[in-house]
């Protein structure tokens, strides 16, 4: 049973080896139990990874500390992570992968304060953290704008000398970014013993952040004298920074270089750049015959750009023929209806905007409640 489980498995048939599996009824060895799991991991098939789990549940088999760990990283990667905290708060020991993997899956699913807790409490229990835990609460920091605990961090990091690799490096400049510190933002860079694409993806993407459009067509430029190729988050921090600075020609120079020079596909969010920055422009009719002839004239974001920028120069008849196609995409977001509500009112189109709001009432919809974090205390 167990080599027939590790042949269907490393031979890409997973599937298979699940079914077999169930058709035994009866448990199998920890480390083809931690095979199945890791592969469920590696190819995201996560439904196949609870599926395994239920089996060891099912046959009555207590798992091993190294195959809890395997489902506590199953299920955060799942971005289940309250099934993921009931496994780590069982384990009477949490170790390094433990930890690691419940502060990634915190910070990647928005709960950065959790994941910032963890990193603490990981500390506190005497668990000495690796460049992978720091590289997840470089993260979370930076979501949260933590410049101090990010600070602690880093110290520590040097202080335990730890290596900083690609992956590390990128997470801490992208942190003093996020936290406004464009000073340390850009030291950590120039320090790096190692850079690669995604580290100066993050030094561009910084600067464009805060504006500074100079910077960014600079750095850029430095980058490909150093032979690294830029890839689709690169152009996508260089249209934008392009659009905010109002540099149209040298916009389309980019956009048409990353598809010709650099064989790089554009994404909706490239075509959504490029319509913000004629739109800023007052170039809407150029604007919608980019559209209308551009692969993503089905994406709502695209369209919602136009909006956005009819709003902005009051064109009456562009509005209403954007706003048609807005409303026909993904027709249940009530947030797309106040957008197009206040573009029709900016333009001093009443009716429009009254029309809206009852087709919003009809519909059965509100727009939600907001709240502050701060307000809360959070």
């Amino acid at each position: 049973m167990h080599k027939t489980l590790r042949s269907l498995c490393l031979s890409g048939r997973l599937n298979e080896a699940v079914k077999t599996l169930f058709c035994s009824g009866s448990p199998i060895s920890p480390p083809t139990y931690s095979l199945l799991l890791q592969e469920s991991i590696h190819r995201r098939e996560f439904l196949l990874g609870k599926a395994i789990h239920s089996h060891i549940i099912a046959t009555g088999f207590t798992p091993t500390k190294y195959l809890n760990t395997k489902l506590l990283i199953l299920y955060t990667k799942a971005g289940e992570l309250k099934s993921a905290h009931h496994l780590f708060d069982e384990m009477p020991d949490p170790n390094l992968f433990a930890y690691n993997a419940m502060i990634s899956g915190f910070a990647h699913e928005g709960l950065e304060r959790g994941g910032l807790e963890l990193y603490y409490s990981m500390r506190d229990n005497g668990v000495d953290p690796d460049p992978f835990t720091f590289s997840s609460v470089f993260h979370a920091c930076a979501g949260l704008a933590a410049l101090e605990h990010g600070r602690r961090a880093h110290c520590l990091m040097i202080k335990r000398k730890a290596v900083a690799n690609v992956v590390v490096g990128s997470a801490l400049v992208d942190m003093y970014f996020k936290c406004s510190s464009l000073d340390d933002a850009r030291r950590v860079f120039d320090e790096l013993p190692d850079r690669n694409v995604i580290t100066w993806t993050s030094l561009i993407s910084g600067y464009g952040l805060h504006g500074k459009v100079r910077e960014v067509i600079q750095l850029f430029h430095q980058m490909e004298e150093e032979g690294f190729r830029p890839n689709s988050v690169t152009f996508l921090s260089l249209l934008s920074a392009c659009s905010h600075g109002g540099l149209i020609d040298s916009g389309w120079k980019y956009f048409v270089s990353m598809i010709e020079d650099y064989r790089v596909a554009p994404k909706k969010e490239h075509y959504t750049v490029m319509v913000d920055m004629m739109g800023r422009a007052g170039k809407l009719y150029e604007a919608y015959e980019f559209i209308r002839t551009s692969p993503c004239e089905s994406h709502s974001t695209v369209w919602g750009a136009l909006v956005g920028a009819c709003r902005i120069h009051g064109d009456v008849e562009m509005v209403k023929v954007a706003a048609s196609r807005f409303f026909e995409l993904m027709p249940e977001n009530v947030g797309k209806y106040v957008v197009v509500s206040n573009a029709f009112a900016a333009s001093e189109m009443w009716e429009k905007a009254a029309d809206v709001w009852e087709r919003i009432g009809r519909l059965g919809m509100r727009k939600g409640i907001a709240w502050s974090s701060v307000a809360s205390g959070k």
